[in-house]
């Protein structure tokens, strides 16, 4: 099968495993904030932010370079034990402190003591399928990933949806027996967490079987080289968790105590509007890193690397001006109580900004297959003080508008700089007047259609179907030759 052919269709499976995740977690928002209190809720949200900060720490970038390594080791084995045994260790160090500093953590991340053994469970569990999830990417086995992900989402919404609708529900109608005695009153967030774990423990047994069926050998120069190549990764995991939450929190500090919860509510809401264009970059990256690791010693890499960035260039600027089109439609699907739509004014810059992160991803192959990661945590820093430095600026004087302003600028930056710098480390052939033809007319389009004709569908779909027809015209012979090229 045709190398790109073959990574689309594996791109179209890992997309539905990436997408699943993320749709339960919108059933899962009305279902908390029904049964829980404003606080209680917060407590969940801010235990949830510290998972995505700590799930950075707990895999230090051993996931990119366990891809790095595993392509061109002789002994694949050894990468495989070694990248699972350091982790393993890592994580076994990691809850020995936890649990050693329990309390002093707690009061530090302000987190309720009760709880953070759950949080160094699931923490823990998640770790050691790191390297698993990844050995199944690297071996092109999207079907199984696929598999023990939807698994993992959809045991833990069965949880969730038992824990806290069933039960009560049982306890209420005086209902004797096992599963009634399991229902206490006030219970939300352990139930919640309880959940996770149960659901991170049994994906762990499904991928237990890769940790069973080798020998282990550590072998210490490689695992030396792999960190050198890991850290740099893990530095620009955290500046991009800085990205991604960092400006919830400022809006709750920087706006009048009145509204500040009311306007970072509105704004995290119609956020998710562009979890359409996250979507379609999370699969397509959890694609293509693989691919990139398998195909940087063929003849010619550069050019099937352009052919990519080309690719995802035209779908993005597709999706980009489909959801700016249809916001209005969506947000009545996705944001359910109108007093959020107030927001809606950030959607065409969010979705944007998602976009120039996808385009980031897809040009970082440079620094990936050079060993030059270092160059990663740079530009990925560079973004997280813009990010920073604009949010305390403008916060104040423009609210949300300005956290979506630094984002767009945040990713833009990051995708220009890495453009930058991989012109002169590891030239790639890219099509740039093609690239720069079709976000450009996507981006215009989206601006006049959201901003100066304030979403008429009437004027947005026309728009859209010319921008289709350009597509057509332009990829069709390319997209022929692909698809007939087994």
């Amino acid at each position: 099968m045709n190398p790109l052919k073959k990574l689309f269709k594996q791109t179209a499976i890992y997309g539905l495993a990436t997408v699943l995740p993320r749709m339960i977690s919108f059933i899962l928002v009305p279902l908390y904030t029904d049964v829980m209190r404003p606080g209680t809720y917060g407590e969940v949200t801010l235990i949830f932010s510290w998972f995505a900060i700590f799930n950075v720490f707990m895999a230090y970038g051993m996931e990119t370079a366990f891809f790095r390594f595993y392509k061109e080791a002789d002994n694949r084995k050894k990468v495989v034990s070694t990248s699972l045994l350091s982790i393993a260790g890592s994580t076994f160090l990691f809850v020995c402190l936890g649990l050693i500093f329990k309390t002093q953590l707690a009061e530090g991340l302000n987190i309720e003591l009760q709880y953070m053994n759950y949080v160094y469970g699931i923490l823990a569990l998640d770790a050691l399928v790191i390297i698993p999830f990844a050995w199944l990417r690297a071996n092109e086995k999207p079907m199984r990933y696929a598999i023990v992900k939807i698994l993992n989402v959809s045991l833990m919404l069965g949880l969730n949806v038992f824990c806290l609708l069933i039960l009560p529900k049982l306890a209420q109608n005086g209902t004797e027996g096992f599963l009634s005695s399991l229902y206490r009153p006030n219970y939300e967030v352990p139930y919640i967490l309880i959940s996770n774990l149960i659901a991170s423990g049994i994906t762990l047994l499904l991928m237990l079987r890769i940790y069973l069926r080798r020998p282990y050998v550590f072998d210490r120069v490689l695992w030396k080289r792999m960190l050198t190549y890991a850290m740099p990764v893990m530095v620009a995991g955290i500046a991009f968790t800085i990205n991604e939450v960092f400006d919830r929190y400022l809006l709750s500090e920087l706006l009048p105590a009145d509204i500040a919860k009311s306007e970072m509510g509105k704004y995290s809401a119609c956020y998710k509007l562009a979890l359409f264009m996250t979507l379609f970059a999370t699969a397509f990256r959890m694609g293509i890193e693989p691919f990139f690791f398998s195909h940087s010693d063929t003849k010619n890499p550069q050019r099937a690397y352009a052919q990519i960035t080309n690719y995802f260039v035209v779908l993005g600027s597709i999706i980009l001006l489909s959801v700016v089109v249809f916001a209005d439609v969506l947000k009545k699907f996705i944001v359910l109580d109108d007093s959020y739509w107030e927001a809606m004014s950030i959607v065409p810059l969010i979705v944007l900004a998602s976009f120039f992160l996808g385009i980031y991803h897809n040009l970082s192959v440079w620094y990936k297959v050079t060993d030059k990661t270092i160059y990663g945590a740079y530009i990925s820093m560079i973004g997280a003080v813009l990010t920073i430095v604009i949010n305390f600026t403008f916060i104040p004087y423009f609210g949300y508008m300005a956290s979506a302003v630094a984002t767009v600028l945040a990713y833009g930056t990051m995708m220009v700089l890495s453009f930058y710098f991989g012109r002169l480390y590891y030239p790639v052939p890219y099509n740039f007047r093609k690239i720069i033809f079709y976000l450009g007319v996507s981006i215009l389009f989206s601006t006049l259609s959201f901003y100066i004709f304030d979403r008429n569908l009437f004027i947005g779909i026309p728009l859209l179907l010319i921008f289709l027809g350009l597509v057509y015209k332009l990829e069709y012979d390319n997209l022929k030759k692909l698809y007939l090229n087994r």
